[in-house]
């Protein structure tokens, strides 16, 4: 203790001198000391750390930079004050230093044992002065970070050609962008680009990996990172206007004192690109040990108006930590939890709890690596929000848009997946077993005698399923005279239903049990055999189809407004939340009628149920006529009612909503006489009275974050200011 707190002492005094002091700490660990006590004995070890202690205070001569040295057992510190200014050269002289380090204690105690090779670890740490407020606090983050390091190589002897060759990358900028879109499953928009440094073609430096490993070896991690943050945006001139662009950010970065400056924002502004159009991707391969600092200036960037990302999640150290601490708007998937999920349970699994974790976050989902549609169509299902990959698009210079090939099959497959509303007969396939078409009816036979739960199973075709085979039709037939000598040995195709329904698992199922029940009436109770792209997922009976469609009904009727049928808090707040998530610009119209409680007492509550119904039905009306075959009408309560629509002309939605209500308000009161003075809640007159709606229009196209909460407080803030004027109107805003 007495050590440490002589080092905490010495940090205080170093920092206090000098504020843009850089230091560094190396931490030496010798590998099984225990083990080398039992065979060496406690006497000849002590004398062997002994000598390696004198061995390293020999160091201090050769090395001015060496300001104090401590030993705690059979491990060193050594604290190093460095005279250079910035943090890549700092770094770099850092390493040559625990390099020698290592290399002398090796060759110490491979020579007190007679052997060669014997391991040591040996880490480092730099410490900038202003990354923690007190002497102890950065002591024990410096330690922590030697400690993650000491467990990876030091870096390669020195390689003159390829440091020739890196520095004249850096002094040249000789790196370029290219950029892989990242598109919405939903309807194939392409919400951004990743963009991807790559060094100089047919150099020592064309793979990034290298280029950036040797960066990270060499200390210079930091000035190549900035140089690909300024490349990637300046290769940006095509993208638009609530496009993003994701900038890969190494996690160790954020705490370099010039990451994201003003000149970033300076770049920006010339291309006319504004921070919330920027995504830092933090790559989760570098585990963040100090969440706290991270959070702290994470949330600087959030506040000039950047969008955080963490990437590689489910590949690298602790995902759900990093995601649970930093709350990113965006979670990149690792392309290891998305190749062939959809032969994988498991996989599948895992994805569903990032999902899940996502959507309570109000996080987005970004699967990377997409290279089939077998998969897409599986993450599509599961309710992972965009994708990315070569299926979708390669790395190319520039934005490019994809094919419209591409575009349409996105589309169809979220077409039949019934735009997230609508239960798809994929969701209700169990396992059933199969069999080859050459199998021998003997071996269905069998099986189905040992199984005698199983009503029937499916027959292939290398792989494809192309029939059924049904327990009781198959018996039916052997029963028959000669029926099992004249079938026993042949083959199951020539007993198997060859007209068997088989379906796509994309299909809803409503369609599903449309198709089964119009078969005729001897296969009408035959499973369904439900296919993921051609192989056989499962089967569903019928039982379990018309279960679930007489369950969804009946949770839609228990939670839909009694009064108008129309969908009621449960799923607007459902409809509404999977709509932020997706993160595609739509529009929500909140509509409340001016003085119906006045209206309601004055004419009594059947025509005030009539005036909501006609409420309804012009909402529905309105958005069949100027909406999306999308747009969502949900019933909030009383007269409160509200829009959920992607038209590109919200405001022609909000006139054509004026309009069919003033025409049904005058059509449906033309009967009632004088109205007498109208009067608020509070039964006090009012000018201009009468029934009217007032509309609070949110556009909400993203520019900030967006939660239930956000939209709900903008919204009543819209409907103070539409109801103060007299009149049907509608007020707008942009989130």
């Amino acid at each position: 203790m007495m050590e440490l707190e002589k080092l905490r002492e010495w940090s205080d005094e170093l920092f206090r001198q000098d504020s843009k002091k850089l230091a560094g700490l190396i931490y030496v660990d010798v590998v099984e000391y225990a083990g080398l006590v039992r065979i060496l004995g406690p006497e000849k070890c002590g004398r062997m750390i002994k000598e390696a202690g004198e061995a390293l205070r020999g160091l201090q001569g050769e090395w001015p930079e060496i300001r104090q040295f401590r030993r705690m057992g059979d491990d060193w510190l050594i604290f190093a004050e460095l005279e250079e200014q910035e943090p890549a050269s700092a770094g770099y002289r850092l390493k040559r230093l625990a390099e020698d380090v290592n290399a002398r204690l090796t060759a110490m105690f491979d020579a007190g044992q007679n052997q060669r090779g014997y391991p040591l670890y040996t880490g480092c740490s730099l410490i900038a002065p202003g990354e923690l407020q007190s002497g102890e606090a950065r002591l024990v983050s410096a330690l922590k970070r030697a400690m993650r390091n000491m467990h990876t190589p030091l870096p390669a002897p020195f390689d003159r050609e390829k440091d020739e060759a890196f520095r004249m990358i850096l002094a040249t900028r000789n790196i370029r962008s290219v950029y892989q879109p990242i598109v919405s499953l939903q309807d194939a928009a392409v919400l951004g680009y990743e963009a991807l440094t790559r060094g100089p073609q047919e150099s020592l430096f064309s793979s990034p990996l290298e280029l950036f490993g040797f960066a990270e070896a060499r200390g210079e991690l930091y000035a190549l990172d900035r140089l690909a943050r300024e490349k990637a945006i300046e290769g940006c001139s095509g993208l638009g206007k609530d496009q993003r662009v994701f900038i890969n950010i190494p996690a160790q970065v954020i705490h370099d004192p010039q990451f994201a400056p003003g000149a970033t924002l300076e770049i920006l502004r010339r291309r006319g690109i504004q921070p919330r159009n920027v995504v830092l991707e933090l790559t989760e391969r570098s585990s963040i040990e100090d969440f706290a600092t991270a959070k702290l200036l994470l949330q600087h960037y959030r506040n000039q108006g950047y969008q955080i990302a963490i990437d590689d999640a489910g590949a690298g150290y602790s995902s759900l930590q990093a995601i649970a601490e930093l709350k990113p708007d965006f979670i990149k998937v690792d392309r290891s939890l998305i190749e062939n999920i959809h032969l994988d349970k498991m996989k599948e699994t895992l994805l569903e709890i990032f999902v899940s974790f996502a959507r309570k976050m109000s996080i987005r989902i970004i699967a990377e690596g997409i290279e089939c549609w077998e998969e897409l169509q599986k993450l599509r299902q599961l309710g992972v929000h965009y994708g990315q990959g070569y299926l979708l698009g390669y790395p190319r210079p520039g934005q490019a848009g994809l094919p419209e090939e591409i575009v349409s099959k996105v589309r169809r497959i979220s077409y039949l997946q019934g735009m997230d509303r609508v239960m798809q007969i994929g969701a209700l396939a169990s396992p059933a077993s199969s069999y080859e078409c050459d199998t021998p009816i003997s071996v269905i036979a069998d099986y189905f005698n040992r199984n005698e739960h199983v009503p029937g199973t499916v027959i292939l075709d290398r792989g494809k399923p192309v029939g059924l085979v049904m327990r009781e039709r198959l018996f039916q037939q052997l029963a028959g005279r000669y029926g099992v000598s004249l079938y026993w040995s042949r083959p199951i195709s020539q007993l198997m239903d060859r007209a068997a329904l088989i379906v796509d698992e994309m299909l809803p199922v409503e369609s599903a049990s449309q198709m089964a029940m119009a078969r005729e009436l001897k296969r009408l109770y035959d499973l369904v055999i439900i296919t993921t792209g051609e192989k056989l997922l499962g089967v569903a009976s019928i039982r379990s189809i018309l279960e679930s469609i007489t369950n969804e009904r009946m949770e839609n009727a228990r939670v839909a407004n009694p009064l108008t049928g129309l969908p009621g808090n449960i799923q607007i707040s459902r409809e509404l939340n999977r709509r932020i998530l997706d993160g595609v610009k739509f529009v929500v119209v909140y509509a409340d009628l001016d003085h119906f409680k006045w209206y309601n007492d004055r004419f009594g509550f059947q025509k005030g149920d009539e005036m909501i119904q006609l409420t309804a039905d012009v909402l529905q009306q309105s958005v069949s006529a100027c909406g999306h075959p999308r747009d969502f009408v949900g019933h909030i309560g009383g007269d409160d009612f509200i829009v959920m629509s992607q038209t590109r002309e919200p405001e022609q939605l909000c006139e054509e909503i004026i309009r069919r209500f003033r025409l049904g308000v005058e059509m449906l009161t033309e009967d009632l006489g004088e109205w007498g003075t109208v009067t608020d809640r509070n039964n006090r007159p009012v000018d201009g009275g009468g029934l009217h709606l007032s509309l609070s229009l949110l556009i909400c196209e993203f520019r900030e974050r967006i939660t239930l909460d956000y939209i709900s407080e903008t919204a009543a803030a819209l409907k103070k200011k539409a109801k103060s004027t007299a009149g049907s109107l509608y007020v707008k805003a942009y989130l």
